[in-house]
């Protein structure tokens, strides 16, 4: 099994949204805000590759959303899902699968394309796509809140093409060889977390938007985007427990600085993340 990170560049998010009812006073040093109140955050991806199988885990936001909708996120860096993918030696080509967290733009935006007739095509012409279907019905008919991040043209012709397979929503299936699927319900619903068996023994955590950074380990940093903020205190509860019991690492889409984690727990009870985590120890 090889991973390789695959950095599709960054966006901002109002960090008052990020943080949620978190004081700025206390954010404000974790991720320094523009003089709009704008913080940088990464839309990272994680490609896993084994035996014939190349498996891409998210693939951010992509580039055919016009300028308007673009002027409100501010996309920016020198990374994007193509160049990063073919860093890593693979091409767009030689995906066999896409695992789609869930539906927001900022995970799934990369995974159609439009082309030069403005048709609206699988960015990976020979993958399956795979998504909960619960999700999927969720993100076609949105409640009020929601809406605004799912962006049909984003997923529904993955479903026109006929390359769009839904899980099982049932944690703990294998999905995949070594992938196991969790669900988490308080960002939004029936959104998975993969959990990757490596062969070393440990398991990496995909946590998505669970625990989108390493600062939101610290228990009251729970997003204002999350449609029940006491649902993903209960889910965090548990996934502290077990993560930190089996020696679990946590990897981090949205952390502007930190891709990998190992979460850790002090003397006085408190949870952190052991930030100092590269690739070849998760492996190793």
């Amino acid at each position: 099994m090889k991973l390789s990170i695959i950095e599709t560049g960054y966006f901002k998010l109002d960090g008052g949204a990020m943080f949620g009812v978190v004081p700025k006073q206390l954010w404000k040093k974790l991720n320094p805000p523009d003089d709009n109140n704008m913080c940088t955050w990464s839309m990272r991806c994680l490609l896993i590759e084994q035996g014939d199988q190349k498996i891409l885990i998210d693939t951010g936001i992509g580039n055919k959303q016009d300028a308007k909708f673009m002027s409100h996120f501010e996309p920016h860096g020198d990374d994007s899902l193509m160049q990063s993918l073919a860093q890593a030696g693979v091409q767009a080509d030689d995906i066999t699968d896409v695992i789609i967290t869930h539906l927001h733009f900022d995970h799934v935006g990369g995974a159609v394309l439009r082309d030069g007739s403005d048709r609206l095509l699988p960015t990976f012409p020979n993958a399956t796509y795979w998504v909960s279907q619960k999700h999927y019905d969720w993100a076609c008919d949105p409640n009020m809140r929601e809406k605004a991040s799912f962006l049909k043209e984003n997923f529904v012709p993955l479903r026109e093409h006929g390359v769009l397979q839904f899980t099982e929503d049932k944690d703990g299936q294998e999905l995949l060889p070594n992938i196991f699927l969790r669900y988490a319900h308080g960002h939004t619903s029936h959104m998975i977390t993969p959990h990757i068996h490596l062969p070393s023994g440990n398991v990496l955590i995909y946590a998505a938007d669970l625990m989108p950074s390493s600062f939101h380990i610290r228990k009251p940093f729970v997003m204002s985007y999350d449609i029940q903020p006491l649902v993903t205190l209960q889910e965090r509860d548990a996934l502290y427990s077990e993560a930190i019991a089996d020696n679990y690492y946590i990897f981090y889409e949205h952390d502007p600085k930190t891709a990998i984690g190992k979460l850790c727990q002090n003397e006085k009870g408190r949870y952190y993340s052991d930030n100092e985590v590269g690739m070849g120890v998760v492996l190793g």
